[in-house]
């Protein structure tokens, strides 16, 4: 079974580049290039692939739509993003609607296919500039809070009860809010610089300190006790 690949692509240059790497490849199928967001929303829903390739400057629709419209009626199909961008709103735009991936055009044509087939082996593939972006925002994303408006006056001034220590330590609280949004223990270990293993080594001491015993109990009981 080859992995078939939809890529939508405007710049002739990137999409011959990247229509190439997926043809060199045995292990992959071309369901299409397309140089429209539109055209591939027709693909998308004509020819579902396994993997989609998208740019995110399209000349009609911003490649983000295609990926939230992938990601709610085709759960299946990884999306891996090839973009010039590299600013925070289009990458973490892109990871919220869904985006499995995040490369930059410079990355070689053999990258390509190697992070088409990393996608599909439960991998967040990601160039490292990109990464930092991301374990940037998530470090300052707790930091982040909606301020109340101070109470009026004649309201009594209550107390407020201190809050509970977390269970989970500084390390354990960043790698269940980058497991909670999607990513592999590959993929964490990438963004935090840690192997794999000392990944799975802090996700088993999760388990244990909030008594769950897979990734989705974890991230609920988590988000119940206010820690994400």
């Amino acid at each position: 079974m080859t992995t078939s690949v939809l890529i939508v692509e405007d710049e002739p240059e990137f999409l011959q580049r990247f229509t190439e790497a997926v043809l060199a490849d045995p292990e992959l199928s071309l369901v299409a290039g397309v140089t429209t967001g539109r055209a591939g929303l027709a693909m998308l829903d004509a020819q579902p692939p396994d993997v989609m390739l998208v740019d995110l400057g399209l000349p009609d629709i911003s490649g983000i739509e295609l990926i939230r419209h992938a990601a709610k009626h085709l759960p299946s199909c990884d999306v891996l993003v090839v973009t010039m961008f590299a600013d925070d709103a289009h990458v973490l735009g892109s990871i919220e609607a869904g985006a499995t991936g995040y490369l930059l055009k410079d990355a070689q044509a053999t990258r390509i296919a190697s992070a088409i087939h990393e996608v599909r082996a439960g991998g967040s593939p990601i160039s490292p500039s990109i990464a930092r972006k991301v374990l940037a925002a998530f470090r300052v994303a707790p930091q982040a809070g909606v301020q109340t408006p101070a109470p009026a006056a004649a309201a009594p001034v209550v107390a407020a009860a201190p809050a509970e220590p977390s269970p989970l330590s500084e390390r354990e609280t960043e790698i269940l809010r980058l497991v909670a949004k999607g990513f592999s223990f590959d993929a964490v270990g990438e963004l935090l610089a840690i192997s794999p293993h000392t990944v799975v080594t802090h996700v088993k001491k999760i388990y244990r300190k909030l008594a769950v015993h897979s990734r989705g109990e974890a991230v609920y009981e988590a988000s119940q006790m206010g820690l994400l």
